[in-house]
């Protein structure tokens, strides 16, 4: 969501100059929403590729009302993987929605002036 924040922020030239070529606001929302939804696809296969790296790592407590010793590991699975790549991009379209919605109402005289 910050990533988006800065996005829109950056760009507000970028913007004004599309929206005065004859860009429509659709085509302007679905770029940004295009660029959430990479950026969040992305980032969660990076954040799966580093939590497989976990698997290989155990973390041991003890039970102190029996005075055991348990361990507990990581195990990832395809249905996690998947349902953490959904949540990536749901996510990401959320927070980049609201960017998206933002660039693509800003005036173009306005958005021209920004720096």
């Amino acid at each position: 969501m910050i990533t988006m924040y800065a996005a829109v922020a950056n760009r507000t030239r970028e913007v004004g100059t599309l929206r005065a070529l004859g860009y429509r606001r659709r085509s302007i929302l679905s770029a940004f929403l295009l660029e959430a939804l990479l950026i969040s696809f992305v980032g969660g296969w990076i954040g799966l590729l580093l939590a497989s790296f976990m698997q290989s790592f155990r973390v041991p407590t003890i039970n102190f009302d029996t005075f055991t010793e348990l361990s507990f590991g990581l195990a990832l699975t395809p249905d996690i993987a998947f349902w953490t790549l959904l949540f990536s991009l749901v996510m990401g379209c959320i927070g980049g929605f609201l960017r998206a919605v933002r660039a693509a109402s800003l005036g173009i005289v306005n958005a021209l002036r920004s720096t």
